[in-house]
């Protein structure tokens, strides 16, 4: 499990991907390279939209089953992602909930910790 909280989101965002990073690498057997690198981008855009949308707080936990890998991202926020158009020039983002949802093969939002929610992303193995 990672915990993480701002002002260092940057630092807090990249620990996350290392964290899934090894946590593939740990898995026998190993998911292919396509699948550990999607499930890095995945939990690099949960955790960023945790940071940014979630007060600043997140807890990143990551499993597997026998044909899946799964990160849960939770944040204090109880406001569910929405989509919204992208920002193809001001910088202020917009892409990371389509890409979640694209790259994901079940997404589910559930209630808490607390008064906020967690995100379940899976991938297939």
């Amino acid at each position: 499990m990672v915990r993480g909280d701002s002002p260092a989101g940057i630092h807090q965002a990249h620990q996350a991907r290392q964290a899934a990073r090894a946590f593939t690498d740990s898995l026998t057997p190993a998911p292919g390279p396509d699948t550990a690198d999607t499930l890095v981008l995945v939990v690099s855009e949960l955790v960023t939209n945790a940071l940014r949308h979630g007060g600043g707080h997140y807890t990143l936990k990551l499993s597997a089953g026998p044909g899946t890998v799964t990160a849960a991202v939770s944040d204090p926020n109880p406001a569910h992602p929405r989509e919204r158009t992208p920002d193809l020039g001001g910088g202020s983002g917009g892409f990371g909930w389509h890409m979640i949802r694209h790259l994901t093969h079940h997404l589910t939002i559930t209630p808490g910790p607390g008064q906020g929610k967690i995100i379940h992303a899976q991938l297939p193995r």
